[in-house]
């Protein structure tokens, strides 16, 4: 079996089952960042080695937060939180998979029988294959036996309702409560070596944006400039994620779905887009105007750029991320633009676009040093336009670092 080496959360390596001998070295000398180089097979146990210590140190940790949280165990669907667990990235649609770890670190893998081989290449020891139209009742009751599943069992935010069901059915006494929590906690605060792919992600966005800009006009539409943006991003080594392109009135939508709409001059645009290196993501979003800009998308432009900074100006190890949706939601509601801005300021973002820590209103979570998130206020004024700025940011000991280069001080006119 041969090994392909990523960057990964916390340490600089994930692995991918693959053909080629090669790897993805952390190395700090930008110019040789994204090269592969031969791995020698005597080598390779020893990364294998490596990858194991760092899963069981992070099944330890999850252990630990379970317990703290009086939790008996939880179960992950998510393919993204499985990975960071144990390695093993597959999703199961509609069949039965959870990756059960216990308050007491014990590890077992219900999958479908589809899914046996890449969970046992991955690592995973205690693997319980189901088949295709097999009730998992007494699996499950087995398993909350052994697990000494007796108060708290703890399910994933991306588990299906109809597989929720069928553990309410096998174990009716259990008190099953939100799960994603408790590997948020772990993979929030990011390493170094993850902060670099983030970096990378955000120049890569960065650029592509500022390459397009001299062939903005009216006359192309929102998919022309959706598509454009996501040619830049992959010529620049980034994975394009997505790209929303919202024109006039359709950004007034803070999620308008990117159409055939044409661009007219004067039309306020925003574009939010994203790639991602090494499973990191990115997420900027820009508004600019097409052509000319009037005085009245000057002026809301001002006030969310002022929201945006005002949000910033607080950031620092042990602020409470309620604190920092209200410096920004207060700049927009005094300028009488309150009731126009209906989402919080920001959202974590890593291996998911959206994870923990979430910048909310009266929120009493505490930022500390790696955490990453977004900060990204916004006015939408309906039949009219939108304006939304957004970067991503992580907290350091002197107050944070942006993973983008700063907005322009005024609306852009393309």
């Amino acid at each position: 079996m041969k090994i392909e080496f990523h960057m990964a959360a916390g340490l600089g390596f994930e692995p991918r089952l693959t053909a080629p001998k090669t790897a993805v070295l952390p190395l700090d000398d930008p110019a040789n960042r994204g090269k592969r180089y031969p791995i020698p097979s005597t080598s390779q146990s020893y990364f294998r080695d490596m990858l194991a210590q760092l899963y069981a140190d992070r099944i330890k940790r999850l252990a630990e937060v379970l317990t703290q949280a009086g939790v008996d165990a939880v179960m992950l669907h998510s393919p993204v939180d499985m990975e960071f667990m144990t390695g093993f990235n597959e999703g199961a649609a509609e069949r039965f998979m959870a990756l059960t770890i216990s308050n007491r670190g014990q590890v077992v893998l219900l999958c479908p029988m589809l899914s046996v081989n890449q969970a046992a290449r991955a690592g995973i020891e205690d693997i319980r294959p189901i088949r295709d139209g097999e009730i998992v009742d007494a699996k499950l009751q087995a398993l909350a036996t052994e697990f000494g599943i007796h108060n708290k069992l703890a399910v994933d935010d991306f588990m299906p309702a109809s597989l929720v069901l069928q553990i309410q059915r096998a174990l009716p006494a259990m008190t099953l409560v939100p799960g994603s929590i408790y590997p948020g906690q772990l993979n929030r605060t990011k390493g170094p070596a993850e902060i670099k792919e983030l970096d990378e992600a955000g120049r890569i966005a960065d650029e592509s944006l500022a390459a397009i800009t001299g062939n903005i006009k009216a006359g192309m539409t929102e998919n022309d400039l959706g598509e454009m943006l996501q040619a830049e991003m992959q010529k620049r080594g980034g994975i394009p994620a997505f790209s929303i392109v919202a024109a006039g009135p359709n950004g007034a939508e803070p999620h308008h779905h990117t159409d055939d709409t044409v661009l007219r001059e004067g039309d306020v645009v925003i574009v939010d887009f994203g790639c991602k290196v090494n499973g990191y993501h990115s997420d900027t979003t820009r508004a600019f105007a097409v052509g000319s800009a009037s005085d009245k998308a000057k002026e809301v432009y001002d006030v969310v750029l002022r929201a945006h900074h005002a949000a910033r100006a607080v950031l620092k190890p042990g602020v409470m991320s309620g604190d920092v949706d209200a410096a920004a939601r207060k700049v927009i509601e005094d300028a009488g633009y309150g009731e126009f801005f209906t989402h919080r300021v920001g959202h974590g973002l890593g291996l998911k676009v959206h994870e923990e820590p979430y910048i909310v209103a009266n929120s009493q979570i505490e930022l500390k040093v790696g955490d990453v998130f977004s900060i990204e206020p916004g006015i939408y004024l309906p039949g009219e336009f939108g304006v939304r700025i957004e970067n991503i940011v992580t907290i350091t000991e002197g107050g944070h670092h942006s993973f983008n280069g700063e907005p322009p001080s005024e609306i852009p006119v393309y």
